[in-house]
């Protein structure tokens, strides 16, 4: 993804953060903090069992090893903030989500280095520690996630009415908004997407079912209600995958690293529709 198409991504992203902030109010936070077994569920999933699928996976399947080590980056990502668009979209527990994404993005500037190093030296017999960038992480989260929503909830507290008002709209829009993103993606991406496919489309998409799948029922086995057990699978299967391009590209110079981010970061937007359609057909049930 080039500079133009991330900066376009972003904007997106915020635009759509500040529409989620019209349906969240603060209780909605203080009821996680009061009751954080979803958190240390999700972020478990998030930073413990998922390197651990995806470095079952590169040594199971007969992969290239730059794209075994791909896998490993991907892996070490945090969640990205389209996470917290398709659990608002799924009507699962979005301030769970943006937590989730706030608090992986931080821990895993801790943990990236030190995943990466091991598939670097269990794939590539190379020791390279890396460092990320620690205000540049936060400040992305800073702009993309928690400034909109927060602007969006402010409003929402002075103006309730025109907030619930336009809670449907906003969602029909942000829901349009994510297909135009993920055509726009195919299209971009369309001979990179082909040839990375061909080498890891299937340990790609067994990685993202398989993450999914294990989180929610690892909420359900804890007696996590099934909104945020739909938020932890989400969070655990919807990866940062521009974070990945980067440390491949940027920290690691070598964009063979970075096919298994750009394959990832287009077929999970297929997972997360389908996690979308299951959501709103159980809100309607319940």
């Amino acid at each position: 993804m080039d500079q133009t198409s991330a900066i376009i991504l972003a904007v997106s992203l915020m635009i759509i953060m500040l529409g989620m902030g019209l349906s969240l109010v603060v209780e909605d936070f203080k009821r996680i903090f009061i009751q954080p077994k979803a958190i240390f569920i999700g972020l478990a999933n998030q930073i413990l069992i998922l390197p651990v699928f995806a470095f079952i996976l590169a040594s199971v399947f007969p992969l290239q090893p730059e794209i075994a080590v791909g896998l490993m980056i991907l892996a070490a990502c945090p969640g990205g903030p389209t996470s917290n668009l398709i659990s608002h979209l799924a009507k699962a527990d979005t301030a769970l989500s943006v937590t989730l994404t706030a608090f992986s993005s931080f821990i895993t500037i801790i943990t990236i280095p030190f995943i990466v190093n091991f598939a670097l030296q269990q794939f590539l017999d190379q020791d390279t520690m890396i460092q990320l960038d620690v205000v540049q992480t936060f400040l992305q989260i800073l702009l993309i996630v928690i400034i909109p929503i927060s602007i969006g909830m402010i409003i929402r507290s002075y103006k309730e009415k025109f907030a619930l008002k336009m809670a449907k709209p906003v969602r029909i829009a942000s829901g349009i908004l994510l297909v135009v993103i993920i055509i726009g993606l195919i299209i971009k991406e369309r001979e990179t997407l082909a040839t990375s496919f061909e080498q890891a489309g299937l340990v790609v998409v067994i990685l993202n079912l398989l993450v999914m799948l294990f989180a929610f029922y690892s909420g359900k086995i804890f007696k996590i209600s099934t909104k945020r057990s739909m938020s932890i699978a989400i969070e655990s299967g919807i990866q940062n995958g521009t974070l990945g391009i980067t440390v491949a590209v940027v920290l690691l110079n070598n964009s063979a690293f970075a096919v298994i981010s750009a394959l990832y970061g287009v077929l999970m937007f297929f997972s997360g529709a389908l996690a979308i359609y299951i959501g709103t057909k159980q809100s309607k049930v319940s």
